[in-house]
């Protein structure tokens, strides 16, 4: 059978999906995570089931409700599985009402059901089956109870029954409609309805009796027969719950109590700098790389150890060099972070599950819509700590194409995974103590950037970008240690697969080219070799950022536009090739890198920070934009703009006396406040149109 799963945003679709499949499909408190349909088959069974994307309705006013829509008109499933958040009755049967009218065998599946007794609820789903006339079951899908129940109603016979959702008149209206309808034709009262509440997307099926139909209809009410009917649909959601819902008094939830503090209009923006600084500050910091150093010894002993061995069973001097100086230096270096990026993934997990990060959407949606994005473009960006493809991809909810065009632009600016082993590596070594301060607040200019490229945006090129974001606010929840075990041993994978295939390939390529010279000479001296001379020719345009020319940090920065990692992979190496050079020790045993300094340092990362990001994350910025003529120009714009930033940094810094690290932060911090306070600051037009207060006075 050909089933589909539908439900409201963050009801547990997902969850569910994963469960009955056993695949691993992203997953997270908050609304938005399901961008595209899923299909898996159901465990022990031939079933085929789709997780769509997660909608309040079947009339598409946005991407998610479109693709839902046409999957079940046009895919024509067996089964319907209304995935509920049982903890929002009334809420969530507003869809559930509108499938009931389709010519399609629908379960309602009560998710959640482990919260109703901390919510005080009580739900008779008996007493809903037969007011809703078809099966309803209480499941769990995070505690995995009520599951066999679902699947023993997944294969039982179907039966159709219809409910009269309306009073006699719109009933009668519906029953005359369907007889004007092809007889073959499926969904005939969901057609009915929509034809009477004049939907554009139907009125292929009009006719002039139909007209009649609604004209005479219309005569019965004061308002237009749509919200006549989506009032009526209200009422009746109403007296079932009425009926069948049990509610203790007075009971404040968990949730009501968090959210006094973290959504308090003084307190928000103080927790969630805090809570950002600590995701760094573990993951980069002291923790982090205690870590890495000592993962870096660990390879420094491989590589002696491998060099031992190969020469001993009498292997070439290249071949050792290749793989000791080439696969064993880059790869290595890029793996040694594996543990930050464990903290970090960990980190990130823990606020998705806890339902924190609707909360960041929600108070940053009023400095978004005043920039021309909106809350909307959070989820873009949240899922940017991870991976920058992901999160491109997920800006195609994003109704506005400008809104949406910005946000697929702007997303790579967020320091993703794939940027961590740069920050860290920098930061570690010439901040030490400070690493995780410097960390975050390279997190703190990638959200002022983003700010003022989006006002510079708004003003210059996308000027038509004024949208609407509305978003539930989850139930706070503890995370489940199985779901982030998993999300991050998923993630941490994709990252080894990485360092395992397309580092390892470029650190091929690197060795080749520093091992050669342009007649093909081996063992030369390392600025004889092609990279070097390659380098040397385009290093005058990191001088400015730089302060020196060093073909050594270009064309490490360069290989960033394969994978970001690979900057300190084609670092590693060079370090080693260098005279009494030492992969492990990159900034001090080789003249290649031995110029930097702490200002030269942190304008080093602002270019790889902001610069163009992976192939991978273009490719995705070439299917969201929509043309490979935008994608470039983006591409050029990426770089060009972090080249301009990390110059300007580099050049104002160096000139300015008493430049510290305290300052360097203090000032950034400032700098982010005062931002912020513009963006939010709106002059005051009147009571009538407040967007602040129901009074005068502020």
């Amino acid at each position: 059978m050909k089933i589909a799963l539908v439900g409201n945003q963050n009801s547990g679709k997902t969850t569910l999906f994963n469960l009955l499949t056993g695949m691993h499909a992203k997953i997270g408190n908050w609304p938005g995570v399901t961008i595209e349909k899923k299909t898996g088959k159901i465990k022990n069974t031939k079933h085929e089931i789709t997780d769509l994307p997660g909608i309040y309705s079947l009339s598409p006013y946005s991407i998610e409700e479109d693709i839902s829509r046409k999957f079940v008109f046009d895919e024509k499933p067996d089964i319907i599985i209304n995935i509920v958040d049982s903890t929002q009755l009334e809420r969530s049967l507003y869809l559930t009402t509108q499938l009931l009218e389709l010519d399609s065998y629908v379960i309602v599946a009560l998710n959640m059901s482990d919260l109703l007794e901390k919510k005080g609820l009580v739900i008779d789903e008996k007493e809903l089956s037969k007011k809703l006339g078809t099966p309803v079951v209480k499941i769990s899908a995070l505690k995995e109870t009520g599951i066999d129940e679902l699947i023993k109603l997944i294969n039982k016979k179907r039966i159709y029954s219809t409910v009269k959702t309306y009073d006699n008149n719109i009933e009668q209206s519906i029953n005359e409609i369907e007889k004007e309808l092809p007889k073959d034709e499926m969904h005939k009262r969901f057609i009915s309805v929509k034809l009477l509440e004049e939907d554009n997307r139907f009125k292929e099926y009009n006719n002039k009796n139909i007209d009649k139909i609604r004209k005479a209809l219309s005569k019965n009410y004061d308002l237009d027969l749509e919200e006549t009917i989506a009032t009526q649909r209200y009422d009746y959601i109403s007296d079932i719950k009425r009926s069948i819902v049990k509610e203790s008094k007075n009971k404040t939830s968990i949730t009501d109590k968090l959210d006094k503090i973290f959504l308090n209009k003084w307190l928000a923006f103080p927790i969630f700098i805090v809570i950002m600084f600590l995701v760094y500050f573990l993951s980069v910091g002291v923790v982090g790389s205690f870590t890495v150093d000592l993962i870096g010894v660990w390879f420094e002993s491989l590589g002696g150890v491998t060099e031992k061995f190969l020469s001993g069973i009498g292997a070439s001097e290249w071949l050792i060099s290749l793989i000791v100086n080439g696969i064993i230096a880059g790869v290595g270096a890029v793996l040694g972070f594996v543990p930050q990026l464990i903290i970090l993934f960990i980190c990130i997990s823990v606020l998705e599950t806890t339902g924190y990060m609707s909360r960041i959407s929600l108070f940053l949606d009023k400095i978004f819509r005043r920039i021309g994005l909106s809350g909307k473009s959070l989820i873009p960006f949240i899922v940017g700590t991870g991976c920058s493809v992901p999160a491109i991809m997920g800006a195609r909810i994003i109704e506005n194409p400008d809104e949406r065009e910005m946000t697929t632009i702007l997303t790579p600016f967020i320091p993703c995974s794939a940027k961590l082993p740069i920050i860290s590596l920098f930061a570690g070594y010439f901040f030490g103590k400070n690493s995780g301060i410097i960390s975050f607040s390279l997190y703190l200019l990638s959200i002022v950037i983003i700010i003022l490229t989006a006002l510079l945006f708004k003003k210059f090129i996308y000027k038509n970008t004024s949208s609407t974001y509305i978003s539930e606010l989850p139930e706070y929840k503890l995370p489940s240690i199985k779901y982030v075990a998993k999300d991050v041993f998923d993630k941490v994978i994709a990252f080894i697969k990485r360092a395992g295939t397309i580092i390892l390939i470029c650190s091929i390529a690197i060795w080749f080219l520093l091992s050669f010279n342009f007649r093909m000479h081996y063992g030369v001296n390392v600025e004889d070799s092609m990279l070097a001379k390659i380098g040397d020719k385009i290093s005058i345009v990191f001088k400015p950022m730089l302060g020196t020319k060093s073909w050594g940090a270009t064309v490490s920065a360069i290989q960033g536009l394969v994978a970001k990692e690979q900057v300190v992979s084609s670092m590693s190496i060079i370090a080693g090739f260098g005279e009494e050079g030492e992969a492990s020790d990159i900034f001090s045993n080789t003249s290649s890198f031995g110029f930097f300094s702490k200002i030269s340092a942190y304008a080093f990362m602002i270019f790889n920070l902001f610069s163009a990001p992976c192939f991978g994350a273009i490719g995705a910025m070439r299917r969201e934009l929509g043309s490979r003529k935008k994608m470039l120009l983006a591409v050029l714009f990426q770089t060009s703009y972090a080249w301009l930033i990390a110059t300007l940094f580099y050049q104002i810094a160096s000139r300015i006396k008493y430049v510290n690290i305290a300052n360097l932060v203090i000032i950034l911090l400032l700098l982010f406040i005062i931002i912020i306070v513009i963006v939010r600051t709106k002059k005051h037009t009147g009571c009538e149109n407040c967007p602040y207060c129901d009074k005068c006075g502020h």
